[in-house]
């Protein structure tokens, strides 16, 4: 299959073509999550990088479909940041280029069973690369990344506890490479085949061999979702709404209350009423309340997020934070520079303050919880450091109405299972206005979803687990791998320019083939 063509001569046709295949993948996800489509979403991309007439158009094509890859995957904050989000996405496109190149350099034209063999570990190698550079928080984060779509799919949930996701977007990329080399190339059908054979074998071995989380009790806890409320006293009204909501749980046996981010919106120690109000809460629930604190503190200076228990008798004294802020949306990078990004779109007019360390807190009941705020639940290694620290529960206390009526609530819920099944400890994603889910330690759905129509509270019957994870464990073992397959990519190619510079003699390539299958002498 050659995608070559009269047509792609045109530099604009072709990069509107780069854009539009590094644009696919956004299917995998939520809300229309064709989990399946992951495995082949790649391939338009790959074949059309493997037909760069150089490798600097290959550069191109990489930047222009990590572009279109951007764009797709975070078009939701096209409100917030309108055309800011083309320039953002046209940055990190750029890390997309050296894997446009390393595309080419594996595929272009005829790839011996070496080359492929070798393009099977260092493509997914580089794509593992790129998503580590953008999961830098302040590049956005890890959202998006490829083996999230999997999110639904049982085995590759038990492959995250072993590998995190980033063994699952090795996997994914790995199956897009061989099934990309099977349409294009019919000479390399045989190794491309081979090579979707041994990953099947490899995965499925890993997949029978992973421990699966050893189930011991149940919790009961409640996620309350006041739904939007708007307008000039919205705060009030929000706190309101949720008190209640958390009223009709009285009676219900419950271990943990939690409310979603940004659900008091005022100090709790300048608001004495507010404080003794949810402590009266926890005393007709018996059971404490996880509220988060969005507001300027009176014993720090600045705004900071908060998650703040409040038991019988008020704050037990125990707080948590938020680390890792939103860029723009909650700071801004840069301000003194990028400061006009206010003007174009709902940036933060104030940067939040940041906390300083995770904590794991004892909430009653002999429960440990560890929390987390809105988009941190899409790092896997907080999660992985809580489990570490001793959580029994994850919990992430979220708030997407900003972009409520798009495919952001549904993605960001969908985290949550790829952080339970990776430490093998069951996750509560609770918001202000959906969708909150809850998932346990293998992953699954626990109880329905509360979706973005929904201003209700609903209690969860949590199975916890023991054990540790492989991927707890030993960590980000599947990043190091790509990392030393690259450095030693590096160190070949090295040598090879090397022994150019040297003036040593390039590898002659195989003598080609008559049809009577006798060698052909160059030269003669």
């Amino acid at each position: 299959m050659r995608m070559s063509s009269d047509w792609l001569t045109s530099r604009f046709r072709r990069g509107a073509a780069a854009a539009l295949a590094g644009a696919l993948p956004v299917f995998a996800f939520p809300a229309p999550s064709w989990w399946w489509f992951a495995y082949v979403c790649l391939v338009p991309w790959i074949l059309l990088i493997r037909t760069a007439p150089t490798g600097k158009r290959a550069l191109y094509d990489g930047w222009l479909g990590g572009f279109g890859f951007m764009v797709a995957v975070h078009h939701w904050l096209f409100p917030s940041l309108t055309v800011f989000t083309f320039v953002i996405a046209a940055l990190l496109g750029v890390l997309w280029g050296p894997w446009g190149w390393l595309v080419r350099r594996f595929l272009a034209g005829m790839p011996t069973p070496g080359r492929l063999g070798a393009a099977l570990v260092v493509l997914p190698s580089g794509w593992l690369l790129v998503e580590l550079v953008r999961s830098w928080q302040g590049l956005g984060g890890p959202w998006g990344l490829l083996g999230s779509s999997q999110w639904q799919v049982q085995p590759a949930l038990q492959l995250a506890s072993i590998g995190g996701v980033w063994l699952l977007s090795f996997l994914v990329v790995a199956v897009n490479v061989a099934l990309a080399v099977l349409v294009s190339v019919r000479a390399s059908r045989v190794p491309a085949v081979a090579g979707l054979v041994a990953t099947a074998v490899v995965t499925s071995a890993a997949w029978v061999w992973s421990p699966r989380p050893d189930l011991d009790g149940r919790v009961r806890i409640a996620v309350v979702q006041p739904g939007i409320v708007s307008g000039a006293d919205s705060g009030m009204r929000r706190f309101d709404r949720e008190e209640q909501l958390t009223r009709a749980l009285a009676g219900r046996h419950l271990d943990l209350v939690v409310w979603g981010e940004s659900s008091v919106g005022f100090d709790l120690a300048q608001r004495p009423d507010l404080t003794d109000r949810i402590a009266a809460l926890s005393r007709l629930v018996n059971a404490e309340i996880l509220v988060n604190v969005d507001a300027r503190r009176s014993d720090h200076p600045g705004i900071y997020k908060s998650s703040v228990p409040v038991g019988p008798n008020g704050p037990t004294g125990q707080r948590y934070d938020k680390m890792r802020l939103v860029p723009f949306g909650e700071y801004i990078p840069a301000r003194s520079v990028l400061g006009w990004a206010t003007s174009v779109g709902r940036a933060a007019p104030e940067d939040r303050r940041r906390g300083t360390e995770q904590v794991v807190m004892n909430v009653g009941h002999g429960l440990r919880v560890g929390p987390m705020v809105c988009f941190e639940s899409a790092f896997p290694d907080m999660s992985r450091h809580l489990a570490e620290d001793g959580a029994e529960v994850l919990l992430a206390q979220s708030s997407t109405s900003t972009f409520q009526h798009s495919w952001a609530p549904q993605q960001h819920a969908s985290l949550a299972a790829l952080r339970a099944a990776e430490t093998g400890r069951p996750m509560v994603h609770a918001t202000l206005t959906g969708v909150s889910a809850v998932y346990g330690p293998s992953g699954e759905r626990v109880g329905s979803w509360l979706g973005t129509d929904r201003s209700a509270s609903a209690v969860y019957d949590v199975p916890l687990a023991q054990g540790v994870t492989p991927y707890v464990r030993f960590g980000d073992w599947p990043l190091h791998g790509a990392l030393l397959v690259l450095a030693g990519l590096c160190a070949v190619e090295g040598v090879r320019a090397l022994r150019v510079r040297r003036g040593a003699p390039a590898p002659q390539p195989p003598p080609a083939r008559t049809v009577h299958e006798s060698p052909v002498r160059h030269g003669h």
